[in-house]
């Protein structure tokens, strides 16, 4: 595997293997790779039309994976989005966003199959500007349409699928604690209740046996976060729960088979870079 630094995707394919895209050191955008999990091994899986870094990486119903915007090479934003075909180990155009995500924007699949695209810098170099712009991707007729505007910019944000077909988009920005809904069936965004603490840089994972949305770490005006609460779609409230063991941002989540949620790594600070951790917790929502 090329050495990767921060902000790589990873995309479980329907074949079993994981594409990887993404990034090396500085803005400098690598070739995609596949890794085989059955002989354990990576190999490079045709190159991107556009090098890009930051991206988004969403796998389709029909097997396929969407990429959207990013930078190039010399960090400039990125409108245009691109498909996997891990059939034929090839990529090829999908149409144009309206707007160029640098970075920092989330896309969700949606119940039907469409992809929402949501917030994001504008830009990949200064001045930042962060976007409250929102879109869906078609993959029928490899179209978007507009999905109107958040009620704020948002980047560094979450966006969880929830059972009744909605989007919650919590935090991001500058530490926000706004938290909104995407309708995609009417199209619209409406207010939620706030999060118990602004955050940015956090994980949202979505608990099937309760339909509760799990949101942890991330950082604040302060530093980075231990701290973690759950939304209840039914009553539409926040209420904090344990805190994780270890202040952490920029980590994973992967959510188990026995329906726990494991954290790993991140970072423990956002000063001088911070420590990388190599640390990994359990969060069982039965013991909450």
């Amino acid at each position: 595997m090329f050495e990767r630094i921060g902000a790589n995707t990873a995309t479980l394919l329907d074949t079993g293997k994981v594409l990887v895209t993404g990034r090396g050191r500085g803005v400098v955008p690598l070739a995609p790779e596949l890794y085989d999990p059955v002989t354990g091994s990576w190999s490079t899986t045709g190159s991107m039309i556009e090098a890009r870094a930051v991206a988004t990486a969403t796998l389709l119903r029909d097997g396929k994976v969407l990429v959207t915007g990013g930078f190039d090479a010399s960090g400039f934003a990125l409108a245009t989005a691109e498909l996997y075909d891990p059939d034929t180990r090839s990529w090829s155009s999908a149409a144009r966003m309206d707007a160029a995500r640098a970075s920092e924007h989330t896309a969700t699949l949606l119940s039907d199959g469409t992809v929402l695209v949501s917030g994001g810098y504008r830009t990949g170099r200064e001045p930042w500007e962060t976007l409250a712009s929102a879109e869906v991707y078609h993959p029928g007729n490899r179209t978007w349409t507009d999905a109107g505007a958040m009620k704020e910019s948002r980047h560094g944000h979450t966006a969880t699928l929830l059972d009744d077909g909605r989007v919650l988009l919590v935090g991001g920005g500058g530490m926000l604690t706004s938290v909104e809904l995407f309708d995609p069936d009417s199209s619209t965004w409406t207010d939620a209740a706030n999060t118990v603490v602004g955050r940015i840089f956090h994980t949202a994972t979505l608990l099937p046996a309760t339909g509760m949305v799990l949101v942890t770490g991330g950082m604040d005006g302060t530093g980075a976060l231990a701290s973690a609460e759950l939304y209840d779609p039914v009553n539409r409230s926040w209420t904090a729960t344990e805190s994780m063991l270890e202040s952490r941002l920029g980590h994973l989540v992967l959510l188990l088979p026995n329906g726990r949620v494991l954290v790993m790594g991140g970072i423990d600070s956002v000063i001088d870079g911070g420590n990388l951790l190599t640390s990994a917790e359990l969060f069982d929502s039965g013991s909450r």
